[in-house]
């Protein structure tokens, strides 16, 4: 018996390895020129493909920062496997669907569905989380996350040359058609032992925010996250447009661009771990100082330069900002919080996570329309100057930084 479970969580980790694989590749290689997609749809000034280009990001954003928790309390009466099903499902539909539509509005629509069925990769790893031993689960949890960050690398890349081959419509239903494949996957070879959450147990959660020692440091922690993915997405919507200007519009626009999005995941995949075991070794504050600093750094200088290799050693760099700002932002709330409430502080981490990528789409849409894009860069660093000093400010841990090092 003993056997038996321990090839179910082996089997189940090496399924949803894949299928996180899969589902960051997927979700990943349609965004860097879903801008260019938009231009498709109709005929913009620059202002309009900017602020329709950030709606286009921003809804699906929304929606996930709105029902995030709800599915997750659902996932705690339902299962996860379940959420798995659903999630990849509706995905595989809904941006298939996008290959065919014949104007923004349709394309909008279809972005607000898609927000209505994300949550494969935290399903995923809560359900591994919960079939593997304990005294493995963080090794699992690791191994798992290198399927979808692999994923979310490659995506932009291959993308891009489907487009350049192909055309971004096809890019749409290959999407869709991989999603179904990780559909497939999760029904017929994911295994789980669930255990109902009743709706009277979730009931006497009550307040969850009451139980935490510093309910105010997490509240910050939460508004951090979603500021530092703010700046991120403020980037989004007008970097493939960037990356034509920047090319003066001749050869392989969506490849380049697909690089440029994919080099940010690059160097986090490189710098985390080590920022980690910096962090460990020498406090977490330091880091948390180290990344906001470094980030202010490298955004200023995106807007202004002529080149678009130089564009792509700025957005390399912003990755090791990434990486320290994303896991200290982490271990803090992980830290802050009692054990038996991380699940939920992690579900509404996703949500302010969300919540940053749709302001971030929104903004970047909207100062880009009212200046220019570099612009958008310049307004970046001035918002994660704000948020360092608000953190500065108070959290006491990080002013004490230098004593405590």
């Amino acid at each position: 018996m003993g056997a038996q479970k321990s090839e179910q969580w082996r089997r189940n980790l090496a399924v949803l390895w894949l299928g996180t694989f899969i589902a960051g590749m997927g979700f990943s290689e349609i965004m860097p020129f879903l801008s260019l997609y938009v231009d498709d749809l109709g005929t913009f000034s620059q202002g309009e493909l900017t602020m329709y280009s950030g709606v286009t990001y921003a809804v699906t954003f929304l929606v996930i920062a709105l029902v995030s928790p709800i599915w997750g309390r659902l996932a705690d009466r339902k299962g996860r496997k379940l959420m798995l099903l659903r999630s990849s499902a509706g995905m595989a539909v809904v941006i298939g669907l996008m290959g065919f539509v014949t104007n923004i509005w349709q394309l909008i629509g279809l972005r607000f569905l898609q927000g209505l069925f994300a949550g494969y990769i935290p399903n995923a790893s809560a359900l591994v989380a919960a079939e593997t031993p304990r005294d493995k689960s963080g090794n699992a949890i690791g191994i798992l996350t290198t399927g979808y960050v692999s994923g979310n690398l490659i995506g932009p890349v291959l993308g891009g040359i489907l487009a350049q081959v192909f055309s971004i419509r096809w890019t749409f239903v290959l999407t869709g058609i991989l999603l179904v494949i990780v559909f497939v996957l999760s029904g017929t070879m994911v295994h789980e032992h669930f255990t109902p959450v009743t709706r009277e147990q979730q009931a006497q959660g009550g307040n969850w925010l009451r139980s935490f020692r510093n309910p105010k440091l997490i509240i910050i922690l939460l508004i951090s996250t979603m500021i530092i993915q703010m700046g991120n997405n403020s980037i989004t919507p007008i970097i493939s447009l960037y990356v034509r200007q920047l090319m003066h519009d001749v050869g392989p626009v969506t490849v380049v661009a697909g690089i440029i999005a994919a080099l940010p995941g690059i160097s986090t995949l490189i710098a985390a771990p080590k920022l980690g075991e910096y962090g460990d070794r020498h406090g977490t504050a330091r880091v948390l100082v180290f990344g906001y600093a470094f980030a202010i750094l490298m955004y200023f200088p995106q807007g202004i330069v002529t080149s678009v290799w130089v564009l792509g050693v700025f957005r390399f760099m912003i990755g090791i900002s990434d990486g320290a700002l994303f896991p200290v932002v982490q271990t803090m709330l992980t830290k802050a919080s009692p054990q038996e409430l991380t699940g939920t502080v992690f579900s509404w981490n996703q949500s302010f996570q969300a919540l940053g990528s749709m302001l971030g789409s929104l903004l970047g849409g909207l100062v880009a329309n009212w200046f220019n894009y570099s612009g958008v860069f310049t307004f970046t660093a001035l918002t994660l100057l704000v948020n360092f000093l608000l953190l500065w400010w108070l959290v006491p841990e990080i002013r004490h930084w230098r004593q405590r090092a």
